[in-house]
């Protein structure tokens, strides 16, 4: 056994110091730590987010839905700020009691109707406005699958690989070969079937694409995590051909700049409130 090795406490008890660069947006219990209201603009959806991979997930499907020309999916996008609590609002628990981004108000029918966890925000717009999704049948299903294989498959790379390569105050081998192993696992998952059809679920452009897209697309085209030379992400031909086509879309570029405070781009969005917000070349 190694002498730095780990042996559990009988009783485990929440050490904050040792959470590393993000430890101020995790602790173990659920709820409101204070008062505060959460803004709320003019159109019928309001989204709480911040653009990491789940954020963009929702932005890029609202921008999409615009691009069709469907003005009733205008939307007003609130930038959280993770690091200063805002997810443990009142306001914020009100429409997440998990307090995680993405969050979503729906003001358009009779009653305002709250949704949290990316997934479902993504098939509650798709159903609402007909598009992205099919109603029925096999072709649903295969979204759907696609879907959830998202869902459930990346909380390895965000949580797991992410945490112990990026974030994590010190690196260890044994996590990050865990997690890397089961990274390199999905994206071979990926590429064979992008070696059989355009897009994830098949030959339409569908949420499963813009679901898995700021995952692992982002990956493969090197700006996830400065991991690309790590994973020898330049094996998966098929993932960076599809990524590279997602990449070039305009509601994609959008979509990634919402709620968008960190990085290099020449612009960023903290609030988003229509397209007007956006530079013009991307209107």
């Amino acid at each position: 056994m190694s002498e730095n090795a780990y042996t559990p406490p009988k009783v485990w008890t929440w050490d904050q110091a040792s959470g590393g660069k993000f430890a101020s947006i995790n602790r173990p219990i659920s709820g409101a730590t204070h008062e505060q209201d959460l803004p709320k603009g003019e159109h019928p959806f309001q989204l709480y987010s911040l653009a990491t991979p789940n954020g963009v997930k929702v932005t890029i499907l609202f921008e999409e839905l615009l691009e069709l020309g469907i003005h009733e999916a205008e939307y007003d996008a609130w930038g959280i700020d993770i690091t200063e609590g805002t997810q443990f609002s009142s306001g914020f628990v009100e429409v997440n009691p998990n307090s995680k981004i993405p969050a979503l108000w729906d003001y358009s029918g009779a009653e305002p109707l709250r949704l949290f966890e990316s997934g479902s925000i993504m098939v509650h717009l798709a159903e609402k406005f007909g598009q992205f999704l099919p109603a029925t049948g096999a072709q649903r299903t295969e979204v759907m699958n696609w879907l959830f294989w998202q869902m459930g498959s990346a909380p390895f790379l965000g949580g797991g690989f992410g945490h112990f390569y990026a974030y994590a105050p010190e690196k260890y081998e044994y996590p990050i070969n865990r997690y890397a192993m089961e990274v390199k696992r999905q994206l071979d998952v990926l590429d064979k079937q992008l070696a059989k059809t355009t897009f994830i679920a098949g030959h339409e452009y569908t949420i499963a694409d813009m679901a898995v897209w700021p995952w692992y697309g982002v990956l493969v085209l090197g700006k996830l995590y400065d991991a690309a030379e790590f994973l020898q992400v330049g094996e998966y031909t098929h993932i960076k051909r599809w990524a590279d086509t997602i990449n070039a879309r305009k509601a994609v570029k959008r979509g990634r700049l919402v709620n968008k405070v960190w990085g290099v781009e020449d612009y960023q969005l903290r609030d988003r409130h229509s397209m007007l917000d956006f530079p013009e070349h991307l209107r």
